[in-house]
């Protein structure tokens, strides 16, 4: 028997419930595939799309699957420039659906990230129709102060690790030195507490560890 997965559905389902308190539409998708398929349900064809930054929403295929489906889907991957990076950065905010991930959700419903440009959690804030996070459930911690400490502890130094243009102290050693460096990607720390309209933001939590 799979207890951890046991422990996990009755957690989730408590946190969907704490998610709907505060105007946010949740679900429970354990396996990558049925994440899959949810997003395929949540998203009309048709629908203008683009995305952030997030290693979970590539590494399940979320991203793939809109880009070779029957969507108007704006790749910040496949930019030629800096240019047009920096203009589908901006025409984020006039699109339909917006995918991302979490660094850290709290066991009574605020999802917590800390940024670097601020392009994402200004997306997440205002601008497109609707927000869809994919998270894993290993990001859960106690509440928000335990959660900004996971994101600084964990995801910003294995994130700083991936850019090859950032020396900040977390990259020599794998800490967070609350450092003010350049190219620090901890420069706006960000909580949704509630959505300010009713549904906007989704989340569809899974049991499979992507991301960090």
């Amino acid at each position: 028997m799979d207890y951890k997965h046991m422990r996990n559905e009755l957690m989730a389902q408590k946190l969907i419930k704490n998610f709907e308190r505060r105007n946010m539409e949740a679900y429970y998708c354990p396996t990558k595939e049925e994440v899959l398929a949810k997003a395929k349900e949540l998203v009309p064809e048709g629908s203008s799309i683009t995305w952030g930054g997030s290693v979970t929403i590539r590494d399940i295929g979320l991203t793939k699957m809109f880009d070779d489906g029957n969507y108007k889907a704006l790749d910040r991957d496949k930019v030629k420039n800096p240019e047009e990076y920096q203009s589908i950065l901006r025409k984020a905010f006039e699109l339909d659906w917006y995918l991302t991930s979490a660094n850290a959700i709290t066991e009574d419903g605020l999802i917590v990230n800390i940024d670097g440009l601020g392009n994402r959690v200004a997306a997440i804030t205002f601008g497109p129709k609707n927000v869809l996070f994919v998270v894993s459930l290993d990001k859960l911690a106690k509440d928000a102060e335990s959660a900004v400490k996971r994101v600084r502890s964990i995801a910003a130094p294995i994130n700083a690790a991936r850019f090859d243009n950032i020396k900040t102290p977390c990259k020599v050693d794998g800490l967070c030195h609350n450092c003010n460096a350049p190219g620090c990607i901890c420069n706006f720390v960000h909580i949704v507490r509630n959505s300010g309209i009713k549904n906007r933001i989704k989340i569809i939590l899974m049991d499979d560890n992507y991301g960090f």
